[in-house]
């Protein structure tokens, strides 16, 4: 029996992709805003919880009040796998682009209508339950957000720069959350903490609208992602009917078949998401709720915390393309088990200095997560079920994250101990530490099922030429196995002479 290698075929300049800058300028652009008017809602929601629950639960005690409004907040996570599915499949079989599109006219619109929305006074019971139905719709649009901005930056992004440009779409979440936070601050600073619980707390929703039109126009100008319109062009034209059917891979079959990426997306997503949310939507009712601090100047911290994350940002998923992603990973979730305690111990110590000094803590370990989460997820799975895989897998486990602002809110009335939060986090820490250590690494390699993308011409050959290196030196491993192979055979032909060869 004669052993022979299986020839490998190398790539060529063609098969490289140029990516336009300008292309690439715009579509970071549409799919961050929409990112940040996503988390404006988020910001903003979390900075008037307590007016919220003064608005819509009056009968209740100021702490059942912050919980019920909380509550409100992550109920619609339970839609968000729902969006997920929906959208994924529809993102799969027509394209990202217009799925963009249509998550942010609902999103605006949904935003919106929670600012219409009469008192309990006005209406009794069905205050609650059209607020709970606003935040549903935003749930359910939510839930193709995010993980189709992330697929529509990562498959336009040039394989050496992904996790800087996807660095981007976090930093428009901070964007949207300093927005928020900005916005609430000044309109109670203007009108008073008595007419803002009125009437005040509406307008921050009322600016959904225009956010939208805006996102709506940018997105509708873009192109498909190049790695979308490669795998259509691939098609055969039996297949691209079937395409317009819609996708032929189920979940189950997506579950059997990548387990390992699924699994990897939902570690990193909860220990993203738990830490955002803890941070930047729950500390506020934290601090004034629990530590009796002033709205206003809890505001005031977590805004100057958040600029100081968005100088952080970009530098995170700029060094994540030199060292990789799973280094971040694995060394913010140690830095957030072994912070966690102390950080907590500083913010409740009632001295300003301390608590923006605990906070910002956290804020540097958040970053080192969400630093490399957008251009991480859409790494993980092939491009036709990249929007299904991740969508489903990001929506599930965003159940978890969801709660964090009521679980935690809970825990501390119920326990009545401060540093529940803080156990809360360390809990999350394990989670995202066997993450990182046993997911691959994606930095500077193609996205599954698409060709090798480059910033221009020079890049490209460089790409080719590492590729034809890495060729030359898999032959020589598989020629040296193949060698060893060989010599064991005759080994042991000599030593049994009887056996067939």
């Amino acid at each position: 029996m004669k052993l022979r290698r299986k020839r490998i075929k190398p790539i060529g300049i063609d098969d490289v992709t140029i990516i336009d800058d300008t292309r690439l300028r715009k579509a970071i652009t549409a799919a961050s805003l929409g990112n940040a008017m996503e988390w404006f809602d988020f910001g903003v929601y979390g900075f008037v919880a307590y007016a919220l629950g003064k608005v819509f639960f009056p009968s209740a005690s100021p702490g059942i009040q912050m919980i019920a409004a909380l509550a409100t907040f992550s109920v619609p996570f339970l839609i968000r796998p729902l969006g997920g599915l929906f959208f994924g499949m529809l993102g799969d079989k027509f394209g990202r682009q217009k799925i963009l599109s249509v998550t942010i006219v609902i999103m605006s619109v949904s935003t919106f209508c929670i600012g219409l929305i009469p008192s309990y006074a006005s209406i009794g019971i069905w205050a609650p339950i059209l607020l709970l139905l606003a935040k549903m719709a935003q749930g359910f649009s939510v839930g193709g957000e995010y993980t189709g901005a992330s697929i529509f930056v990562a498959e336009y992004s040039p394989d050496r720069k992904r996790g800087f440009m996807g660095s981007w779409l976090d930093f428009g979440s901070i964007i949207g959350f300093i927005l928020g936070a900005g916005v609430v601050v000044l309109i109670s600073a203007i009108i008073g903490d008595e007419r803002f619980t009125e009437w005040g707390w509406r307008l921050p929703f009322f600016l959904a609208l225009p956010l939208g039109v805006i996102g709506l126009y940018l997105r509708h100008a873009l192109e498909e992602t190049p790695a979308f319109r490669q795998h259509v062009e691939k098609l055969e034209q039996g297949d691209r009917e079937g395409l317009r059917d819609g996708p032929k891979v189920s979940f189950k079959s997506i579950a059997v078949r990548h387990w390992k990426s699924l699994l990897a997306c939902v570690g990193l997503v909860i220990s993203t998401n738990v830490t955002y949310y803890m941070l930047l939507t729950y500390m506020p009712s934290y601090l004034s709720h629990n530590l009796h601090y002033s709205e206003d100047h809890g505001v005031l911290i977590i805004i100057a915390i958040m600029i100081g994350m968005l100088f952080v940002q970009p530098v995170m998923g700029m060094l994540s393309d030199r060292f990789g992603r799973r280094p971040f990973v694995i060394i913010g979730s140690i830095a957030l088990f072994i912070c966690a305690i102390p950080a907590f111990m500083l913010i409740t110590s009632n001295v300003l200095g301390l608590i923006f000094a605990g906070l910002l803590i956290l804020a540097v370990i958040l970053n080192a997560f969400t630093g490399v989460m957008a251009s991480t997820l859409p790494a993980m799975f092939p491009t036709q079920i990249r929007y299904s895989a991740l969508a489903s897998a990001f929506n599930i486990s965003i159940l978890i994250a969801g709660l964090t602002p009521t679980l935690a809110a809970w825990l501390v009335e119920a326990s009545n101990n401060l540093m529940m939060p803080a156990y809360y986090l360390m809990v999350i820490a394990v989670i995202g530490l066997f993450t990182g250590i046993f997911m691959k690494e994606t930095a500077n390699k193609p996205l599954s099922g698409a060709t090798p993308a480059a910033s221009d011409l020079e890049e490209a050959r460089e790409i080719l030429q590492e590729h034809h290196d890495n060729i030359e030196h898999k032959i020589e491993d598989i020629d040296e196995e193949i060698a060893r192979l060989e010599a064991k055979r005759k080994n042991l032909v000599q030593q049994h002479p009887d056996i067939n060869e």
